[in-house]
């Protein structure tokens, strides 16, 4: 059974504008990699077809 609080903004986290923009960068730090081992894998599986595709 749930316990509702009667207040809400006791459950909410305020980031500092330092904290945000820490974790904008990390956002987008991460967002660059998957996008980079995307690329890897597209590159890769290319390679690995070579002249297989007909």
């Amino acid at each position: 059974m749930a316990v509702e609080h009667k207040n809400y903004e006791l459950d909410a986290v305020i980031l500092t504008e330092k904290q945000k923009k820490i974790q904008r960068r990390r956002n987008i730090a991460i967002g660059l990699i998957l996008a980079g081992m995307a690329a890897i894998f597209f590159v890769a599986t290319f390679v690995q077809l070579g002249a297989n595709v007909q």
